[in-house]
């Protein structure tokens, strides 16, 4: 009889994960459920969310036969995600705490948890993505700490495992994942890699699992839920008064308790005016919100972008942009938005430079750049920086031109 590989399933207390462990069960897995707390919180009835999410999560252990833990990460997420977010926030910038989460806590201290403490061959989750290995070879793959090293040793065999979109492509979650460490992706399975979100429903219902089908797609932050955020980030910070001020004439439209509770692109909530106004850029030096008029205003389109140092899921960038400094692929910075074609430019200190196609709506520093080369998600780097709006562009054509024709010499009369 062969060796019975053990694999360590995260579960939510959702659909996903909970059909992720019945599939490694159905292969013949040693399959251990591990339910994660990142955060205490309460609903309106007074009632801690996560406790419902566990008390789910041990019913479908209970159900598949399968041994349950529960492990709390409170602590860690308030230092390396939540406390983060908040710095984020008083910056200017519009943080992403998914893919922190996944980076930090799920691919990190779980993956830790479930290899060295509950000893695991293997870690598996219920996210819709692919890597370029097959089951099989995730279990001959050695465990390696990070290097220590700034550079690698450039004679070393290196075959990085890749992570590509899943089957479904509207669930697809490489975008969340774009940030994780190649160590971790060596020992991940992603059992609904080639199913849509249709047929793992199926798969549930016929299994059984009635609890878990009857629950909300959850959606947004986790941690804020139902809450409206400009009352949840003003918890944690000082309320910071300031204007909005009008992109266009420098008018003040009205006022806003802090930048931090507002993103670029959203509708702005300005009393006693008739029409609505949109953010478009914030100052944190004066605490003014500067806002447009239209939601499609030129003021919120943008065609280039900075991030900083790229995490690539490989480890290094791709050849053809290591070699030229310059590669085609595809960008997006909102999960589920469009693919965009732009072109990359590596800088020297990791850093990337992004020109899109296109000009994109209400790209936001503090968001994610996230990059893609075919179905193949190459990584992920965070905006730091933002090149001219259509608007700037468009005044600085306009000034220009009256600057030419106040040059042009008057013509003198033949005498």
């Amino acid at each position: 009889m062969g060796l019975i590989r053990h694999v360590v399933c995260a579960m939510s207390g959702g659909v996903d994960s909970s059909v992720a462990a019945l599939l490694l069960k159905r292969r013949g897995y040693s399959v251990t459920g591990v339910f994660m707390k990142n955060w205490d919180s309460l609903d309106e009835s007074g009632v801690c969310t996560s406790d419902k999410d566990c008390e789910d999560a041990y019913k479908v252990c209970q159900t598949l036969d399968i041994p349950f833990h529960q492990v709390s990460y409170v602590k860690e997420y308030w230092h390396e995600v939540f406390t983060n977010l908040l710095k984020e926030y008083q910056k200017g910038r519009t943080p992403n705490p998914d893919i922190m989460c996944n980076k930090n806590i799920k691919f990190n201290h779980f993956y830790k948890y479930a290899i060295d403490t509950l000893g695991a061959d293997a870690m598996a989750t219920g996210h819709y993505a692919r890597t370029s290995q097959e089951d099989e070879e995730i279990f001959q793959q050695t465990f390696s700490s990070p290097p220590t090293k700034l550079f690698r040793d450039r004679f070393e065999i290196r075959n990085p495992v890749r992570l590509h979109q899943g089957a479904d492509l509207f669930k697809d979650q490489t975008f969340f994942l774009s940030q994780i460490p190649q160590d971790a992706l060596r020992h991940t399975m992603f059992p609904l890699a080639g199913l849509t979100k249709d047929f793992v429903r199926k798969i549930a219902a016929e299994a059984g699992l009635h609890h878990v089908l009857q629950k909300k797609e959850s959606m947004g932050i986790c941690f804020i839920g139902e809450r409206n955020f400009e009352n949840f980030i003003l918890e944690y910070l000082e309320p910071k008064p300031g204007n909005f001020v009008s992109i266009e004439d420098g008018s003040v439209k009205g006022n806003h308790k802090g930048w931090f509770t507002l993103t670029l692109g959203q509708r702005a909530r300005i009393g006693g005016q008739r029409d609505p106004w949109f953010v478009v850029d914030k100052d944190i030096a004066t605490g003014d919100v500067m806002v447009a008029p239209t939601t499609n205003h030129p003021s919120l389109f943008r065609d280039t972008l900075k991030t900083d140092r790229f995490h690539w899921i490989t480890m290094e960038p791709p050849r053809e942009l290591a070699l030229t400094k310059m590669m085609e692929c595809h960008f997006r910075f909102i999960h589920q938005m469009p693919l965009i074609r732009c072109t990359v430019t590596l800088n020297m200190d990791g850093t990337v430079w992004i020109s899109l196609s296109e000009p994109v709506r209400a790209l936001t520093p503090g968001q994610f750049a996230v990059l893609y080369k075919g179905d193949e998600c190459l990584g992920s780097g965070k905006i730091l920086q933002l090149g001219p709006s259509q608007f700037t562009l468009q005044r600085g054509r306009e000034r220009l031109l009256a600057a030419t024709q106040l040059k042009e010499p008057s013509q003198e009369p033949v005498s």
